[in-house]
């Protein structure tokens, strides 16, 4: 390439100009995502990425050359723009695994535009000039002849030979990086993403023979119990498990300049057994990945949502192991059935029936289907014909009014905001938790008015989070500051509350031991009376223990971590990890031994292993 003055630079060389935007673009995705934002290693990393395939162009394109560097600057800014945009929610360095979701796009829409800031379209603003400017303007085809010009061939080659090794000292050393955002930075984002669709490595599989409950169970510390409290205490009541959409821990007891933000659900933890130290433990499948791990007491898988990787297999469940002992088994949820697969795993895990939007209509309908007041409406006279029958049921049910962007409609206003949260990503989710909150009320009262609830024992946790760290802004920050009293973290995340009610059984009482949602599965089951002995599970009986190890995927990076003080976020691996207390989110060097990491990575194995080796749900024909 020949030395030019920087404007003819720019105007007869596309390499050159498309590196300086392409790497504009590159420090702006490195802003959103890595904490330190660009610096050096973006250069290093980012640009070898775009001149292999500007070496290609040169190489190769003898027409059309300016088209193929909008094509290429195209490609590349769709996947930085969907990569940070993916992780204003997630946290998540998007990969291939996440073209999974794109069906699901639509139907969520409103919170994809939610997380947008307007500067992020500043991205997108080069491709449409130029690519106006490519048909429509007569500078522009002179530009097109100009930049048409062959560059020499062996300066091309010397690039292209250059680029290749840079990608290859990004990559490889870095393969082993545990922390996949860490990962990504040490690779490059497109390395990183270039490496994920080359990586077809499977991870081995344990021998079935070696998956055991008392392997599982040592690995996680637990020592069995030979006379368990509450073993039977509700036999022969009813199950009714309803998982609140979007619940965070921190909203039991949380109270607005004097206004209670969720009375009902306050009521029910003062009266009866509440676990406050109790985390998410759901992957790319949010509320249906809560549904499987609550319902199988097993863990997520390490790629996609459960729902689409696992419902092929005949998973031991909740349903099936109560089915086995008299119950009826039913999932209520307004939503279609077909939306994250769930006519699937709803088959896999066993309910004989679902209720989904053919049965709860469209009526006061808010985002994906009916309101939480229309479920538990509807939901409630169900559960009455249940429980006139002549065997005990077991239902599950999905509130999903209080979903993210938390923009409800004005009707369902049942608290008046302060000003400084009005307009605030906060703001929205408290009121929205507030309806959410009154539904439940009202569908408390019609069960108690009804008889169901005396009959029952009644779990009631939250699917997942609903403020990511990443999604929220300075102003919304110094909000959840105010709330917790300190900086709002990764342990308050993902902690969401977990209450079990029952008349004549629980009383006021707050566990303060580790709980997850894989531990809903063995707690129920004790207090109904059902043994586990036959059943794989991952979890445990929260009733029963004093200790716990939860291994955590996807919203957290692989190889965290939860014990009963801390949580553990690796970085390339164990020893340049953070630890993080779990009661009050403050930093330390210890916490997590590695023995306990690598004894939750093992964890996951066997469950990933075990689910792997399950037989089909629907067997081939002979």
């Amino acid at each position: 390439m020949s030395l030019l003055p920087p404007h003819k630079l720019l105007r007869n060389k596309p390499f050159v100009f498309f590196t300086i935007i392409l790497l504009l673009k590159s420090c702006l995705a490195w802003f959103v995502i890595f904490d330190d934002g660009p610096s050096w290693r973006t250069v290093l990393t980012e640009i070898p990425f775009f001149w292999i395939l500007f070496c290609l162009i040169e190489w190769f394109s003898r027409k059309h050359k300016l088209a193929w560097y909008l094509l290429v600057n195209l490609f590349i800014t769709a996947i930085l723009f969907s990569v940070f945009m993916y992780y204003k929610y997630y946290g998540v360095i998007a990969t291939y695994h996440a073209l999974e979701q794109v069906n699901q796009v639509t139907a969520v829409s409103n919170s994809v535009f939610s997380l947008m800031d307007p500067y992020y379209v500043l991205i997108f603003i080069d491709v449409v000039i130029l690519g106006i400017m490519l048909f429509s303007s007569k500078k522009v085809q002179n530009w097109k002849r100009m930049s048409a010009r062959r560059e020499n061939r062996k300066v091309i080659g010397a690039l292209f030979t250059l680029s290749v090794i840079l990608c290859l000292f990004n990559i490889l050393p870095n393969r082993a990086s545990m922390n996949e955002r860490t990962k990504a930075e040490e690779m490059g984002i497109l390395n990183y993403e270039l490496y994920s669709i080359l990586d077809q490595s499977e991870e081995e599989i344990v021998d079935k023979k070696e998956i055991t409950q008392a392997a599982i169970d040592k690995l996680k510390g637990v020592q069995p119990v030979q006379h368990p409290s509450f073993w039977q205490a509700a036999k022969g009541k009813n199950l009714i498990i309803i998982q609140l959409e979007s619940f965070q821990n921190f909203l039991i007891g949380l109270k607005i300049d004097g206004q209670e933000v969720t009375p009902n659900m306050n009521k029910l933890a003062k009266e009866n057994f509440y676990f406050s130290n109790f985390y998410q433990m759901v992957g790319q499948g949010n509320t249906s990945d809560a549904e499987y791990v609550v319902n199988t007491s097993l863990y997520i898988p390490p790629h996609g949502a459960a729902t689409m990787n696992y419902v092929k297999k005949a998973l031991p469940s909740l349903p099936k192991l109560l089915a086995s002992h008299g119950y009826d088994t039913a999932t209520f949820h307004t939503n279609v059935v077909e939306f994250w697969n769930r006519g699937e795993l709803y088959k896999a895990v066993g309910f004989d029936r679902y209720y989904d939007k053919d049965f709860f209509g469209t009526e006061d309908a808010v985002f994906f289907g009916a309101s939480d007041e229309v479920l538990y409406r509807k939901t409630a006279p169900e559960l009455k014909k249940m429980d006139d029958a002549d065997r005990p049921f077991y239902a599950h049910v999905i509130s999903m009014t209080a979903h993210h962007p938390f923009t409800i409609p004005e009707d369902k206003y049942y608290m008046k905001l302060p000003e400084r949260f009005e307009g605030t990503f906060v703001g929205d989710y408290i009121r929205a938790q507030n309806y959410a909150d009154h539904a439940l009320g009202e569908f408390i009262d019609e069960l108690k008015a009804n008889g169901v609830w005396d009959n029952s024992v009644i779990v009631i946790y939250g699917d997942h989070l609903g403020l990511p760290i990443y999604s929220l802004d300075n102003n919304e920050k110094a909000l959840m500051e105010e709330i917790y009293g300190r900086p709002y973290g990764y342990t308050d995340m993902i902690n969401i509350p977990l209450i079990v009610a029952s008349t004549g059984i629980t009383y006021p009482s707050e566990f303060k031991q580790t709980g997850g949602q894989v531990d809903i599965l063995p707690t129920v089951a004790n207090l109904l009376g059902v043994p586990l002995d036959q059943q794989i599970h991952f979890g445990q009986d929260l009733l029963n223990s004093t200790q716990n190890l939860l291994p955590e995927r996807y919203y957290l990076p692989s190889g965290s971590v939860i014990d009963d003080s801390h949580l553990f976020i690796p970085g390339s691996g164990y020893d340049d990890g953070v630890h993080y207390s779990l009661e009050n989110n403050s930093t330390s060097e210890s916490g997590i031994t590695e023995d306990q990491y690598e004894r939750a990575l093992e964890l996951l194995r066997l469950s990933d292993s075990y689910v792997k080796q399950l037989p089909d749900k629907d067997p081939p024909e002979q």
